[in-house]
């Protein structure tokens, strides 16, 4: 008996490492260049009596070497839910209202680039992970995904909610497993993350507010991953290796809090240091193994 089940679980392996085998990205058409992002902050947040705060962003943006930003909310969004662009008004109904539809949406543009450069049937699809750090309901995004594609309603499903910045890595992870486990999966992974969550004005005690105002935006990536691709799928990368680790000391240093103005965030400035400290560390002991 244990030779027979030995047996079957060695059938129901791949035979390969994860591998890539598409890859789609997509932002919404709405931008602002960082150039001009500081007039407009203070603008629709009517922060404008608040020069010391404005002078501060605007040399945070201009040291940020980012060109431009892709963000959903527009001005008018934002005037018609004002509480959005205070503080520290209550406005998570709002937000969670916009989020609701527009991240699965978002990443339904992400996963159809994938699914159209892989080239295969969407039927061929058996799992999907999603992955956002916003838009909490049930059912959730990776439900709302399977009906805007039109995948098989048997898909497995996997929904993951607030990964923070590490959200990439999480689903890659997980992938490499389902697909190194299940001979001939064929996994839909998408990530999707829109400032609406976020976004609000300047306080003149929480400085990494401004700095996460002034760097993040809005977005969404999707890939296929396989272990036994097939002669006809295209292989762009091997999953090697997929790890996550604790860094020491690292307690506080990024935080999120959901609360009813939204989610509030902490970006200590010793972040930098905490990395610099560690990345040798774990290279290392990612790349001896292998």
């Amino acid at each position: 008996m244990e030779a027979y089940l030995e047996e079957m679980r060695e059938a129901q392996r791949a035979r390969g490492p994860a591998t890539v085998l598409a890859i789609g990205t997509a932002n919404p058409s709405n931008f602002i260049y960082q150039s001009d992002f500081t007039d407009y902050y203070f603008r629709v947040t009517n922060s404008n009596h608040l020069p010391h705060l404005r002078a501060k962003l605007n040399r945070i943006c201009e040291k940020s070497m980012i060109r431009k930003r892709h963000m959903f909310l527009t001005e008018e969004m934002l005037k018609e839910n004002p509480k959005m662009s205070t503080y520290a008004e209550p406005s998570l109904n709002a937000r969670h209202d916009m989020l609701i539809e527009e991240v699965p949406k978002l990443g339904e543009k992400a996963a159809s680039k994938a699914i159209k450069e892989w080239g295969r049937p969407k039927s061929d699809i058996t799992h999907l992970i999603f992955c956002s750090i916003s838009s909490v309901d049930t059912p959730g995004a990776d439900y709302k995904l399977v009906n805007l594609l039109g995948l098989n309603p048997s898909v497995k499903r996997f929904m993951l909610y607030q990964q923070g910045c590490y959200a990439g890595g999480t689903v890659l992870r997980l992938a490499k497993d389902l697909t190194e486990n299940n001979a001939g999966a064929r996994v839909l992974v998408v990530c999707s993350e829109m400032t609406v969550v976020s976004f609000r004005g300047p306080c003149e005690t929480q400085f990494d507010n401004m700095l996460g105002q002034a760097l993040f935006a809005d977005g969404a990536s999707a890939a296929i991953i396989s272990a036994s691709p097939l002669p006809v799928e295209r292989s762009l990368f091997h999953v090697v290796s997929a790890k996550q680790t604790i860094l020491p000391n690292s307690e506080g240093a990024i935080t999120g809090h959901l609360r009813e103005e939204g989610l509030t965030f902490t970006l200590k400035g010793n972040v930098p240091q905490i990395v610099s400290d560690n990345i040798e560390k774990s290279l290392e002991e990612t790349f001896n193994p292998i």
